[in-house]
């Protein structure tokens, strides 16, 4: 039996029941795999209902205001990803009447499509034989071929994409794709893979020759820098408070935040206490200063590390256009800032 028939039985005595493998309509394949990207499935899915709840079709989200859309994506981390979504909603809704494109070549245009999310979708909803490459499938195949070319190289991506298409049967293209992937999310997992029950465990390369552990090779990761970020949270006899759009490029763009003071390194009372009476409120007359918890909350992005501490500056004035709890609650955060938030 070769090697895409064994998958594929594997594959229907195991597969999850997701609901986007339900469908083979392209707007809720690309929602889900857009989701996906950078994102675990349970952490995905109540995020792929909100969503088809609130927007059925690729014309309610491209009718949705951004900052709603941002909202409903709150936590689900990698903002640019909802930005480039609404965006590519817009545009097949406005100029493609609502089709997506029914082609790999003409799906890889589409804003925040790349060449695994045009896979995916080419492949899964119209069965186009375009073998989809994720980390799933690099185990995979890596371990199964013993290939020990390093995957954060372009050419390595080349060759498992040629490798993908050879072993992918090509009046089903899609049900391979689901499959190998399924497989390496739930069998040929990363670390501690029960090797064991495995249907391969008498043709994979790796198991024999005892590589499993150091299988598929990635070279070292992008340097991580750290940054400080001091929000002060002005509050004044009313209990209402101020809040800031970033607008500038960069992490959480057009999510909201309190008035932030960026340093270079972990700052104490009197740097903050110093800094307010120098003016960063000048309009407003602070009468006290306090670290809401003298915890740091390490917030982690993937290239880099937020240090974040929280500062409650009390006026005894009232704040011109200032926010009450219950309204501040409706703008979309970045999801350390709501979780402060929810524990005020």
């Amino acid at each position: 039996m070769n090697f895409h028939n064994i998958l594929i039985k594997w594959y229907l005595q195991n597969k999850r029941d997701l609901p986007w493998r339900n469908t083979t309509n392209p707007y809720l394949i690309w929602l889900s795999e857009i989701m996906l990207q950078q994102t675990r499935v349970a952490q995905g899915m109540p995020y792929f209902f909100a969503f088809t709840k609130e927007f059925p079709t690729v014309f309610d989200l491209a009718n949705a205001e951004e900052e709603k859309v941002l909202k409903l994506w709150q936590g689900l981390g990698y903002y640019s990803r909802a930005r480039n979504l609404h965006k590519t909603a817009q545009y097949v809704a406005n100029e493609l009447n609502g089709v997506f494109p029914p082609a790999y070549k003409e799906l890889l245009k589409l804003k925040g499509v790349g060449e695994y999310t045009a896979a995916a979708i080419a492949s899964f909803s119209y069965n186009e034989t375009v073998p989809v490459v994720d980390g799933n499938v690099f185990r995979v195949l890596s371990r199964y071929f013993d290939i020990e070319s390093d995957i954060a190289l372009p050419a390595t991506k080349k060759e498992f994409t040629e490798l993908a298409y050879e072993l992918m049967p090509k009046d089903n293209p899609a049900i391979f794709n689901q499959a190998i992937m399924e497989f390496g999310a739930l069998q040929c997992v990363p670390k501690n893979p029960d090797c064991s029950v495995c249907v391969f465990n008498e043709s994979c390369m790796a198991l024999q020759k005892k590589k499993v552990t150091v299988l598929p090779v990635k070279s070292k990761k992008l340097k991580v820098t750290n940054r400080f970020f001091n929000y002060l949270i002005l509050e004044d006899v009313l209990g209402n408070t101020l809040i800031q759009k970033r607008t500038s490029k960069g992490i959480w763009h057009n999510l909201y935040e309190f008035p932030l003071l960026e340093t270079g390194e972990i700052v104490d009372f009197d740097f903050i206490s110093k800094t307010v009476q120098d003016g960063f409120f000048s309009s407003y007359n602070v009468i006290g200063i306090e670290e809401c918890s003298y915890a740091t909350v390490i917030h982690k992005l993937s290239h880099q590390h937020l240090h974040i501490q929280f500062w409650k500056i009390k006026t005894n004035q009232v704040i011109d256009n200032g926010l009450d709890f219950k309204t501040l609650k409706t703008f979309p955060f970045p999801i350390v800032i709501y979780n402060f938030i929810e524990k005020l």
